[in-house]
C-alpha cells in the first residue's frame, strides 16, 4: 500500500524542519588528544570550555543558534591532527577550529588553515612561532612558553638557585621552550648547568636520569607533555635528584598531579592564568559558579584555560553577525579591542594575535593542589 500524499507532505515538512534546525547550529571543530599522553590535561581543558559553551547554549546560543563543538581524537599524534583537521574543515564544514593541543601538531595544520581561510581560536600551546610572525588565522589566548620559562628562571635566581639544568622533549615545542630558557639564563647572567633532550614518541629516561643526577642540579626545568614528564620526574627522583623541578603550564592539571603521585609535592608548574581559587578575578568566580552548578567540586588551571578560550571564541562568533562564515569570524575576532574577560583584558588586531601575556608560578602542595 502506497503512503497517502498528505503523509508524504507531512514527512517532508518534518524532514525539512529537522534539516533546518540542524543547519542552524554553529559548528566548531576540535582535534585534540582525547587519548594519549596529554589526555588528562585535555579532558580538564575541554571540561572548562564546556562550562561556558553549555552556559551560552542554555541561554539560546548566539543569535538563536547553539554552538556545537565537534571533537575528534588525534591521540596526540601529529599525523592524526592533520588528518582530523582536514576532515573537520573539508568534510564537516566547520566555521572554525578550537583549542588544538601541541606545538608541532598546531604548526602542522597551518597550511590547511591558510588554504581554507579557517580561524583557529585558543590553541593550547605557547609556541612563539604562533605569535611571531603573526599567523592570520591563529588567535592565541595564552602567553608564549618562552615568557613562562624566563619567569621561572628569574624566580629561581632570586631564590639563590644558580645550578639550573634543562630537560626538554626533542621537537619544536622543546626547542621553543629551550630558547626561552637560554634567554632567561642570559638575562640573569647564568649558564645552563646542562641541556638534555628526549624522544617525544618513545621517551626513555633510563640513561638520562643518572646523567642529570651526577650534575647535582639545584633545579631542573623539565619541558614536555603529560605522561612523559610524569615518567621523567619519577626517574629523576629515583636517580637521586633532590633539586627543585619546574615544568610548564601545559601540565597544569589535576590529572598531572594525580599521575605524579608521591612525586608531585614541591613541583613548580608555570601558569598562564590567575589562580583557579582567586575570587578577586570575576572570570574565576564565574567559572567556579558554573562548575558548582554541575557538581564539579574544584576548578583546575587547565579548566580555567578552556573556559577563557571559550569566552574568546563566543565573542568572535557574536561579532561575526547573524549569518557567520569563516571570513566573518576572522573579522569578528580581529575587531576585539580591550575585551574584559573578567579581570583580564584581551585585544586583537590584524597585526597582533597574541592575546594575553599573563605568566605566574604555582607549586604543588602536600594536599595535591596548586598553591601560589
Amino acid at each position: 500500500m502506497k503512503p497517502s500524499l498528505p503523509w508524504l507532505r507531512t514527512s517532508l515538512a518534518l524532514a525539512l524542519l529537522a534539516w533546518g534546525t540542524c543547519q542552524a547550529q554553529i559548528l566548531i571543530g576540535q582535534t585534540v588528544g582525547v587519548t594519549g599522553s596529554a589526555a588528562a590535561t585535555v579532558q580538564e581543558a575541554s571540561q572548562g570550555a564546556s562550562l561556558y559553551l553549555d552556559h551560552v547554549n542554555a541561554k539560546g546560543g548566539v543569535g538563536g543558534q547553539k554552538i556545537e563543538l565537534l571533537t575528534l581524537d588525534d591521540k596526540f599524534d601529529t599525523k592524526l591532527t592533520l588528518d582530523n583537521a582536514r576532515v573537520l574543515i573539508e568534510q564537516k564544514g566547520v566555521l572554525g577550529l578550537f583549542m588544538t593541543r601541541g606545538t608541532p601538531h598546531t604548526q602542522g595544520i597551518l597550511p590547511l588553515l591558510e588554504q581554507h581561510g579557517v580561524p583557529l581560536v585558543g590553541p593550547s600551546t605557547g609556541a612563539i612561532a604562533l605569535h611571531k610572525p603573526v599567523h592570520k588565522y591563529v588567535f592565541n589566548v595564552r602567553a608564549p612558553y618562552q615568557h613562562e620559562v624566563e619567569k621561572a628562571i628569574s624566580h629561581l635566581n632570586t631564590l639563590g638557585i644558580k645550578r639550573i639544568g634543562v630537560v626538554h622533549v626533542d621537537d619544536t615545542f622543546g626547542s621553543d621552550a629551550l630558547a626561552g630558557a637560554m634567554s632567561g639564563f642570559k638575562a640573569n647572567q647564568l649558564e645552563a648547568l646542562f641541556v638534555e633532550k628526549f624522544d617525544r614518541t618513545k621517551p626513555d629516561f633510563t640513561a638520562l636520569a643518572p646523567r642529570v643526577a651526577q650534575k647535582q642540579p639545584q633545579a631542573v626545568v623539565f619541558v614536555g607533555t603529560g605522561a612523559a614528564v610524569v615518567d621523567g620526574i619519577k626517574a629523576l627522583r629515583g636517580a637521586g635528584v633532590t633539586g627543585q623541578i619546574v615544568t610548564l603550564s601545559n601540565n597544569a592539571s589535576g590529572g598531572f598531579i594525580k599521575a605524579l603521585g608521591d612525586s608531585a609535592r614541591g613541583v613548580v608548574v608555570t601558569q598562564v592564568l590567575p589562580s583557579e581559587r582567586s575570587l578577586n578575578y570575576p572570570l574565576v568566580k564565574e567559572a567556579m559558579d558554573l562548575a558548582k552548578a554541575k557538581n564539579i567540586a574544584d576548578l583546575t588551571p587547565a579548566m580555567l584555560e578552556g573556559f577563557v578560550s571559550a569566552k574568546v571564541l563566543v565573542e568572535g562568533i557574536k561579532r561575526a553577525g547573524p549569518k557567520p562564515d569563516r571570513a566573518k569570524l576572522q573579522a569578528g575576532l580581529e575587531s576585539i579591542k580591550k575585551l574584559d574577560l573578567g579581570g583580564l583584558e584581551l585585544s586583537y588586531s590584524a597585526t597582533d594575535h597574541s592575546g594575553l601575556d599573563f605568566a605566574d608560578l604555582a607549586i604543588i602542595g602536600a594536599d595535591g593542589k596548586f598553591k601560589r
